[in-house]
């Protein structure tokens, strides 16, 4: 299937979760192969974070696309802001104590790979990260 043809506008983190689901169902699923529940789980988690940021730090959603590898599921999620989060390339150390935010970027550090953030040409910036999948089959015995 050829995602540019069906790709609709995300506006909000729970429609791009909803995208990030159906791009794991529908793409990365195959007869042979069907992704841990844990990880898609992981993956909307990085996903409900990189677009809450974008939207509340990033100037608002500009875009946002999943796009399935056959290591995961690779998210691009871009805004209007040129700031690079501090975090983003930082050791993933949860923040001490709660002060009811800076959780965001430890987790989507710890749960995905690949992490780049690039300045758009016409402003703004977009944040690449692959979240791993794994299929049922590669389950450790228990």
């Amino acid at each position: 299937m050829d995602r540019t043809d069906v790709a609709a506008p995300v506006h909000s983190a729970a429609e791009a979760r909803a995208c990030a689901r159906s791009v794991v169902l529908d793409e990365w699923n195959s007869a042979s192969r069907t992704a841990r529940e844990q990880d898609v789980i992981d993956l909307q988690l990085v996903v409900s974070e990189l677009v809450s940021n974008a939207i509340r730090h990033g100037g608002g959603l500009a875009g946002f696309e999943a796009m399935p590898t056959p290591q995961g599921v690779r998210l691009a999620v871009q805004d209007h802001s040129t700031a690079v989060p501090a975090a983003a390339f930082g050791p993933g150390d949860l923040p001490r104590g709660h002060h009811g935010s800076g959780y965001g970027w430890p987790l989507i550090i710890r749960l995905a790979r690949d992490i780049g953030v690039e300045r758009r040409p016409e402003g703004g910036k977009t944040i690449r990260v692959l979240v791993p999948l794994r299929g049922e089959e590669d389950r450790a015995p228990e």
